[in-house]
């Protein structure tokens, strides 16, 4: 990455896990931070390996009201990187709807803040942007590389909806199909404790180790934290390409069985419903994308590809276009948001339906967390398979959904709500 600012320092590192380490125990201290971490996943579109941001110069906090207005004004005011979310109920402003489901970890809407201090891993460099990089530098050689000994959890981890009634409600949800209310709908559940207290950079880096993703995060706002390995990426800006890659299809991997793994992958590449799921998807992104993009730019790169992981396949496509001169960042989101990855078609539709049937308000789960730069490019995730925490409260949250069509099995969309939750429900009980 070329370096812009005279107040760039850069400084050689041998082993780039022990320095991502050393970062996560000397941010500890700071109440609002960003960590964005690919893993070293190589796709073609990663543009960062690994970034941290903290300290707050300047900062936007909305929960309500006129948001995307807002934060336009906040980014015009001077080119700088932010660092920030979108929470899932901007939707309310978007698509003029409301949210009365309780909300326990309290995020804000949306939040954004130019920081003090940026660095940046790329390669065996570190890329500092601060007053005082050399300090900055000195303190991270001097953190601890190793990980914090939480104690006992005594954790319990209730479903706030039962099988059931899950059930029942994805059969209500496929008689609006059948009446034609919707095509397809993201329906999520939420798993949560209650009087629980954790080390979430602790949790973080056994949840990195579990599923190491390319969108993963570690986010802290105050007192509500977001522990996130995020395979999913929403969107991404460079220069005038825009880009999303939904994801719809999951399949479960078979660990050490290599024959039987590849079986799984075939079964999902060829599933029949996963496919109507994604091209579906596609189709809504290919739609949202051409109200900001030039005519005819539009075009879907890839069409089912299927992807490895950790715990899982997942079935991504990647949709691509050029935006028109003049469109700005609230344009952007204002014509996207919330991703229909997680909602649906036709989208203002599900939207209701979402708020109708779910029982817990989705916050920052299903919103995007990422970054912008001085010049106004800028990547998002899609914010699942993640914790969230708030330490005053002492609530722990995570929420599992899957995509319910007309052929969906309500068993089976159970089943896979869970496999989803495995590996946060592994690292919780570790």
């Amino acid at each position: 990455m070329s370096i812009t600012s005279t107040a760039n320092r850069i400084f050689k590192v041998s082993d780039i896990e022990e320095i991502k380490r050393q970062m996560l125990n000397w941010v500890k201290p700071f109440s609002i931070y960003c960590l964005l971490d690919s893993n070293h996943y190589k796709d073609g579109h990663h543009s960062l390996d690994c970034i941290l941001a903290t300290g707050a110069k300047r900062q936007l906090t909305i929960r309500n009201g006129h948001a995307l207005a807002d934060l336009q004004q906040f980014i015009d005011e001077k080119p700088s990187w932010l660092f920030g979310h979108l929470g899932y109920d901007l939707k309310n402003e978007i698509w003029q709807l409301t949210s009365s489901h309780p909300d326990y970890i309290q995020f804000p809407d949306l939040f954004f803040f130019e920081p003090e201090i940026v660095i940046r891993l790329v390669g065996h460099e570190i890329v500092i942007d601060a007053d005082n990089p050399e300090e900055v530098f000195a303190g991270l050689c001097n953190a601890s590389a190793e990980p914090a000994q939480d104690g006992p959890a005594n954790m319990s981890i209730q479903n706030r909806i039962s099988r059931p009634e899950y059930i029942t409600i994805i059969q209500q949800l496929q008689k609006h199909i059948l009446r034609g209310d919707f095509y397809e709908i993201n329906f999520c559940q939420e798993f949560f404790s209650t009087s629980t207290g954790i080390d979430p950079v602790n949790v973080y880096e056994k949840l990195k180790q579990a599923s190491p993703n390319p969108f993963s995060a570690l986010y802290r706002v105050n007192d509500s934290y977001l522990v996130c390995a995020s395979p999913e990426r929403f969107l991404k800006k460079e220069g005038h390409r825009i880009l999303s890659q939904p994801i719809k299809g999951t399949g479960r991997r078979e660990a050490g069985n290599v024959e039987a793994d590849e079986r799984r992958r075939s079964e999902l590449y060829n599933s029949a419903k996963d496919r109507s799921e994604n091209v579906m998807v596609v189709d809504l992104v290919r739609n949202d994308l051409s109200k900001i993009c030039r005519e005819g730019s539009v075009k879907v790169d890839e069409l089912y590809g299927i992807y490895s992981f950790p715990q899982v396949y997942q079935m991504i496509s990647t949709v691509s276009g050029e935006l028109d001169d003049g469109v700005s960042f609230a344009d952007i989101i204002s014509a996207t948001f919330p991703m229909g990855s997680m909602t649906g078609m036709p989208k203002r539709n599900v939207l209701k339906m979402i708020e109708r049937y779910e029982k817990t308000r989705r916050g920052i789960f299903s919103g995007a967390l990422g970054y912008i730069t001085p010049t106004g490019d800028f990547d998002f995730n899609v914010v699942i398979r993640s914790i969230l925490y708030n330490a005053s409260l002492k609530y722990l949250s995570f929420l599992a959904g899957s995509g319910i069509t007309f052929y969906s099995e309500p068993e089976s969309e159970w089943e896979e709500c869970l496999l989803k939750a495995e590996a946060i429900t592994k690292v919780l009980s570790s």
